[in-house]
């Protein structure tokens, strides 16, 4: 089958029923979309799939011909995303292991809502963090909602 990641079409064989975190990490080499609880329920292995947040360990792959997957690692090549400077301005990440999931789902949420409220961001971000860094996650949210650029007659801002 053919995934196109970050842009570029990758062929992949694999049981249909393998999860898309590990043709990403395994078989792409693209580690840094982070293995936590392999049920869907903390996001460290969020990715999007046509521009929607997704939780790439419980993603059958065989569902996923030809749609367009991101990874952390399309999101920005060198840290320049406005998302990506935000978490630094704040020093979200503490161990870092949730920041490549928590990042993909900040992105999501800003193509959807470009001037997010706290409510809208506690919603959408159910990323799970053990070091509790979600007041510093908001934080940066909004910093980069302050700088998106807007795209004229499309819903969302540049990201």
């Amino acid at each position: 089958m053919n995934l196109k990641v970050n842009g570029q079409v990758r062929k992949c064989q694999a049981d249909g029923d393998t999860p898309l975190l590990w043709i990403l990490r395994e078989d792409l080499g693209l580690t840094g979309t982070k293995f936590g609880c392999g049920a869907g329920q903390c996001g460290a292995c969020t990715v999007h799939l046509d521009g929607q947040a997704l939780r790439s360990c419980v993603m059958p792959v065989a569902s996923l011909n030809g749609r367009n997957i991101t990874t952390i690692e399309g999101l920005s090549p060198d840290r320049s995303h406005v998302l990506q400077q935000a978490w630094i301005e704040h020093q979200v990440p503490q161990c870092g292991y949730c920041q490549s999931g928590m990042l993909m789902a900040a992105a999501a949420l800003l193509k959807t809502t470009p001037h997010p409220s706290d409510q809208q961001i506690d919603a959408a971000m159910t990323n799970l963090c053990r070091c509790g860094t979600y007041p510093r996650v908001r934080a940066a949210i909004h910093t980069a909602a302050g700088k998106l650029k807007p795209l004229a007659g499309k819903k969302g801002g540049k990201i």
